[in-house]
């Protein structure tokens, strides 16, 4: 099975270039005030006509109500919602009946436990993204370029479907599809030069790492 890779927090036209040149099977848009990362949804609209066909979009909320979720749905028609808050079980199937589309939720992982808390939205999540607890202070439920201990993802059933998130750049992927063999990864700031400024060089950079990384393990 081919790893996806998702690249998130996408805001300008050269960032979402190179996420395609090198093979990005997701983009990912933020919708969330207090993101170094945020977009406007007709912006993101834009950007995903362009990615469109190429890679599937992906619409990050945080907590957002009915009518901003209308918004963003109409403005950008994503592939994908990805809610990265606290929403419930009845939330996730809510949003799933009221726009038809696939929903990933992201859980913050510390310990074990964590990863507990998943349990009753398998069946009703179509895919998982595990992100590290955000550091003491941060507003920011990801994007905090910190990780978690990979190894706590070993006890997962194979048939639970999810990306790696947290802390990954080109130096530690290796490491990390060692580890977990995660169906997909997800990076934002680990191909940054600047809080929500992307750099085409280490986006490449990162695919050039996962490249390597993949082709030692087919070995």
């Amino acid at each position: 099975m081919a790893l996806d890779i998702k690249i998130c927090g996408l805001k300008t036209d050269e960032a979402l270039a190179a996420a395609l040149a090198g093979g990005a099977s997701h983009v990912g848009f933020i919708f969330f005030q207090k993101s170094p990362r945020n977009i406007n949804p007709l912006e993101a609209g834009r950007l995903r006509e362009i990615a469109r066909g190429r890679a599937k979009a992906v619409a990050v909320t945080v907590d957002a109500d009915d009518q901003t979720l209308d918004h963003i749905v109409a403005s950008m028609t994503p592939d994908m919602l990805q809610l990265h808050g606290h929403e419930t079980v009845e939330r996730v199937a809510e949003v799933k009946a009221r726009y038809g589309l696939p929903v990933m939720k992201a859980f913050a992982v510390r310990e074990a436990a964590d990863i507990d808390a998943i349990a009753p939205y398998i069946g009703v999540a179509d895919r998982f993204l595990f992100d590290a607890k955000p550091p003491l202070g941060s507003e920011l439920p990801g994007g905090n370029g910190v990780s978690f201990d990979w190894r706590l993802l070993t006890g997962l059933e194979s048939q639970v479907d999810y990306m790696l998130s947290g802390g990954l750049n080109a130096a530690n992927i290796g490491e990390a599809l060692r580890l977990t063999n995660p169906p997909g990864i997800d990076i934002s700031s680990g191909v940054e030069s600047a809080p929500g400024v992307k750099d085409v060089a280490l986006i490449d950079g990162f695919f050039r790492a996962v490249r390597a990384a993949t082709d030692n393990r087919a070995a």
